[in-house]
């Protein structure tokens, strides 16, 4: 497909501030791939080359996570190695299982991690004694929501931040900044698949993905910087989002 110059000026903004949001609170998905679709893409090749741009920004956030010291990769390790494992064989089922199924679930678990949030103000505030030992955590959790990413994906970083906040103890910045290490993952293992089947338009996915560098840059710093309420904030503007937009989905699809 051919664009004018005008196309990827503005997709290249839309990146940057997709990639500012999601380094904060995850759901730059939610800004993207309205915006593919809306200058004529296919859905699947809107999917594909969101999915190269977005990895750019996950990555960025992480390497930035991690020179400020947020990311523990001697106990994110588990986490990493089945969030691998998950997103391969959501990816895989995703070719045979029909992902609608789950559109009418997860609008129902994000209301519940919308409401609960709510209700706990100081929630991620500060670090708390855990539920659950961290290895036994990031194995569950690395395959239910990597394959979950590599199957659906829509508020996979919302689920994240949320299940390390209320089952790690963890406090909010940290669990930003190890979700975003685990959200690369599995971006990662879904772009693979997408060029595979080459479905990518290079050159609009890279110049988005510089667009998400920057915006992940300063997103990052702004975590680094902000205190957890600022972080919470966002955090439920997503979710809310997200929630409005799979039922919009649902709905008026």
């Amino acid at each position: 497909m051919e664009f004018e110059l005008w196309h990827y000026g503005l997709l290249f903004f839309v990146a940057f501030f997709s990639g500012f949001v999601d380094a904060v609170a995850g759901g730059g998905g939610l800004i993207t791939v309205p915006a593919l679709l809306s200058v004529g893409l296919p859905e699947h090749i809107a999917l594909a080359t969101n999915k190269l741009q977005s990895t750019f920004g996950s990555f960025t956030a992480t390497v930035n996570f991690s020179l400020k010291g947020l990311i523990d990769y001697k106990e994110l390790f588990a986490g990493i190695i089945f969030t691998f494992i998950g997103a391969v064989l959501g990816t895989a089922f995703v070719l045979v299982i029909d992902a609608k199924i789950l559109s009418y679930l997860i609008p129902v678990f994000l209301v519940l991690i919308f409401v609960y949030t709510i209700l706990s103000p100081k929630i991620g505030e500060e670090d708390r004694a855990a539920k659950l030992s961290p290895k036994i955590f990031y194995i569950a959790f690395g395959l239910i929501l990597g394959f979950y990413d590599g199957f659906f994906g829509p508020g996979t970083g919302s689920f994240w931040m949320f299940a390390m906040v209320a089952l790690l103890g963890i406090h909010m910045k940290k669990a930003v900044a190890h979700t975003k290490a685990l959200n690369f993952i599995s971006n990662v293992v879904s772009l693979g698949v997408f060029i595979a089947g080459g479905q990518i338009l290079w050159i609009l996915g890279i110049v988005m993905g510089f667009g998400q560098v920057l915006g992940a840059y300063f997103g990052s710093k702004m975590v680094i910087k902000k205190e957890v309420k600022f972080i919470r904030t966002i955090f439920l503007i997503v979710v809310a989002c997200t929630i409005l937009k799979l039922v919009y989905d649902l709905l008026f699809k």
